[in-house]
């Protein structure tokens, strides 16, 4: 079966409303490739690694979290940005990217795909972004001590994680944000919750979460972020018929 490329977007627009959010890119559409898709691969970045596995596996539209055009950067089309779209071009290859609507989707963003990987159960959120929640609050299905739950997300995700002791002797609330967002670790000290996890950490994070007392875990800005795009990926080959491939192109950070 094959899909239009104009009907798939005015699903993805459907789905994930991006005209909701003041993002640091253009969320949609990016590159223009052929006008029927009938093999969708997706991925976290649109790194040159994952357009030549794209390429090598004939798809027609290449859907990611991470593409081109951010916010303050040199729009030029040279370098790294012009072989990669070079790339995406000779191949006629679309390229499709969603930030912060995909990190937020209520059903199949990163955020709440985490959770269910991690075994959370979602209670609510702690901050908002264009009125969608971005950090989010649960519980842990099981309550875990510090090493147990650091244990835990590692095998989850298959890489080590980043930790930091807090006080607490359990984990059983806790608060997340996939990516990079250490910097709301205070909105989850404020929120009074055992934990904090995200994908990265900074110099300052370690601070915070040693005088706070608060548990702390940076598991990855691309391991945190690997499940958002794939659900949506499975969720148009099931709408349209078409096939879809996640391809993880790793990144340790």
């Amino acid at each position: 079966m094959t899909v239009s490329l104009k009907e798939l977007e005015s699903k993805l627009l459907q789905l994930l409303k991006p005209e909701q959010f003041s993002d640091y890119c253009p969320n949609g559409l990016q590159v223009q490739g052929r006008s029927q898709i009938q093999k969708i691969v997706t991925g976290v970045t649109a790194c040159q690694a994952l357009i030549d596995a794209a390429a090598l596996q004939n798809a027609d539209a290449i859907l990611v979290h991470h593409g081109y055009f951010w916010r303050g950067e040199d729009q030029s089309i040279t370098g790294l940005k012009k072989v990669r779209i070079g790339k995406l071009l000779e191949h006629d290859i679309n390229l499709l990217a969603y930030h912060l609507p995909l990190d937020v989707h209520s059903e199949l963003g990163n955020n709440v795909q985490l959770a269910k990987l991690l075994e959370i159960d979602i209670e609510g959120d702690i901050y908002k972004q264009n009125n969608h929640g971005l950090v989010l609050e649960g519980r842990l299905n099981q309550t875990r001590s510090f090493e147990e739950f650091s244990d835990f997300v590692s095998g989850r995700l298959n890489r080590p994680c980043f930790a930091v002791q807090g006080g607490s002797e359990e984990i059983n609330s806790i608060a997340w944000c996939t990516g990079a967002a250490q910097n709301y670790i205070e909105m989850a000290v404020d929120a009074g919750v055992d934990a904090y996890l995200t994908g990265e950490v900074s110099e300052q994070t370690v601070h915070i979460a040693r005088e706070a007392g608060i548990h702390f875990f940076a598991a990855g800005h691309h391991a945190t972020e690997r499940y958002g795009v794939q659900a949506v990926g499975n969720y148009l080959a099931d709408e349209y018929k078409i096939e879809h491939q996640f391809i993880d192109i790793d990144n340790p950070i």
